[in-house]
């Protein structure tokens, strides 16, 4: 008699779909809709905000790397997790959940909201978006999101391919745009980057600012620790895949940024809420409608990611005993089904019910706590297990850079507005 088999999470990604996974997380909708941050606390110095750029993906990459290490060395979905428990115990795991309960939540929801206000704003030109029909259209996403998540993770393969490509395209056509602009000298467009440095540099707390608004708009490199189970080869393919898609991210960056400051001036950038629409009104007017429908479609993929890695969390607390074992169970198609339900229901509460203005700062407070704890717990394993088999093994200043930047983002919130919430 043949033994019943088993149904088990599978190991069936390999290099380009985690590398469409990295590109389509790290790319979010920072790039289109406000990249003035770096801009604005740089001074309006267009030399200095482009290297500021080139320094926060130096900074991104030495982040990723440390995730890399726990994501080979422990290569479980849910990686993250399954690591501060084994450095921090059961009761900061279980705060962990906790707190990921919520964070992804809020995540989800202001994802969902984001996509709704960028897919309805065309039918309301002049006008901000009426709430009901938003919040309707941010359910109905997160919904089909929750459905195509229950399917598998191959289910959504294409999705996500598809989104890259059209991620990718939009800022390479952004980019070859500035580069075609500036190849025909025209001196409105090339006057703008001839003196980049001329304008007065920034005192040191702009500069950190500007680090930090850059660093954000990488942020989420770390996202296949959440899958990591469910990886071909983790030893060889995380590492390929951060190497080929941190750089092809940051040049776009880069070219994307020249592209806005060679049509926009930097009082117009500062101006403007959506840089990437301000752009296209002042180059093709007539795609100016249907920028804001490649953008909400680009970006539907970064809501299916966070539900698709948040639910293998609850999935690994289950199996450790920290959930109902309900949560530890699978579907035919080797999904965690009521993980993946829980998590579209909390998101939809927080669309229904919360002001997400304030909500978003408080989720990255919370977030950057736990990656000024992992780098600590590498720190802790390095010294206390230091013959564990680590097929990956990062530098160990990497550590130490991630972990000021991270504790920077906690200590900073609260010295300078301190409120009740962060506590």
């Amino acid at each position: 008699m043949e033994k019943e088999k088993k149904i088990h999470l599978k190991r069936e990604l390999g290099y380009f779909w985690v590398t469409n996974f990295l590109i389509v997380n790290i790319i979010g909708a920072g790039i289109f809709v406000s990249p003035k941050g770096v801009l604005e606390h740089s001074s309006m110095n267009v030399g200095l905000s482009l290297c500021i750029w080139a320094l926060c993906a130096v900074l991104s990459i030495t982040s990723t790397l440390c995730a890399a290490e726990i994501g080979i060395t422990f290569p479980c979905s849910g990686a993250h997790y399954y690591f501060i428990r084994k450095c921090f115990g059961p009761i900061a795991a279980f705060l962990r959940l906790w707190t990921t309960l919520f964070t992804t939540a809020g995540i989800l929801a202001s994802q969902a909201l984001l996509l709704a206000e960028y897919s309805i704003q065309p039918f309301y030109p002049g006008c901000s978006v009426p709430k009901l029909p938003m919040k309707c259209m941010a359910l109905a996403m997160l919904w089909i999101v929750g459905i195509l998540n229950s399917r598998g993770v191959k289910e959504g393969t294409w999705l996500q391919t598809l989104s890259t490509a059209l991620k990718v395209g939009i800022l390479g056509f952004i980019s070859l745009s500035g580069v075609f602009m500036l190849m025909r000298g025209e001196i409105a467009n090339v006057e703008r980057l001839q003196n980049a440095f001329d304008a007065e540099f920034p005192d040191a707390s702009q500069i950190i600012e500007a680090v930090f608004q850059g660093y954000f708009a990488f942020s989420g490199g770390g996202c296949f620790t959440g899958v990591a189970g469910e990886l071909k080869k983790p030893r060889e393919t995380i590492p390929k895949c951060i190497f080929t898609a941190f750089p092809v991210v940051t040049v776009l960056y880069l070219l994307v940024n020249i592209s806005y400051m060679t049509v926009l001036t930097p009082r117009e950038i500062l101006s403007s809420d959506a840089v990437a629409i301000t752009w296209t009104e002042r180059v093709i007017p007539q795609l100016t409608w249907f920028m804001p429908f490649a953008i909400s479609a680009s970006l539907f993929s970064n809501l299916l990611i966070n539900a698709l890695g948040s639910s293998r969390v609850l999935h690994l607390a289950g199996q450790q005993g920290q959930l109902p074992l309900l949560f530890n169970t699978l579907n035919i198609h080797s999904s965690p089904l009521i993980a993946v339900l829980a998590i579209v229901i909390m998101g939809s509460i927080a669309i229904i019910v919360t002001n997400l203005v304030e909500l978003i700062n408080y989720l990255y407070f919370v977030i950057s706590i736990w990656t000024t704890l992992q780098m600590i717990g590498l720190l802790k394993l390095r010294y206390q297990e230091p013959h564990l088999h680590r097929p990956y093994k990062v530098f160990m200043p990497y550590i130490f850079i991630t972990m000021a930047i991270t504790l920077s983002m906690v200590l900073i919130p609260l010295v300078k507005s301190p409120k009740m919430h962060y506590i």
